[in-house]
């Protein structure tokens, strides 16, 4: 996968802004995200290692995962001052919320919206 493809998720994109810092431990992410399962966190961060944006080491029984700034290229530029953005947390909140509710909750909304009629006489 790409960097592209792995940025396209917003999960991805804020546990890249964690790590952006400095090392964290796979499980300080976990906690730092909150509403999702540790598992889903790893899988994450695999695909992060596998686009070449994190760097993955060993410290005792931990894994330390730290950014790659090097390998965003522009896309570092972009990155920066999206989450130096005031809209971004609410931007990513939105888009989390959204995937959490799945595509299908997106359509049913549609579906049920009120129609407008057309003008009465």
């Amino acid at each position: 996968m790409n960097a592209f493809a792995a940025l396209a998720s917003p999960r991805r994109r804020e546990i890249l802004r964690l790590v952006w810092r400095g090392p964290q431990a796979a499980g300080d992410i976990h906690r730092a995200l909150g509403d999702v399962t540790f598992g889903a966190v790893s899988q994450h961060l695999r695909v992060l290692s596998d686009a070449g944006l994190v760097d993955c080491t060993r410290q005792g029984r931990s894994r330390l995962y730290a950014a790659r700034r090097d390998a965003l290229g522009p896309l570092r530029r972009w990155l920066e001052a999206e989450w130096d953005h005031a809209l971004y947390q609410l931007k990513l909140r939105a888009e989390l919320e959204e995937a959490r509710r799945g595509p299908r909750a997106a359509r049913r909304r549609r579906l049920h919206r009120p129609r407008t009629s057309e003008a009465t006489p």
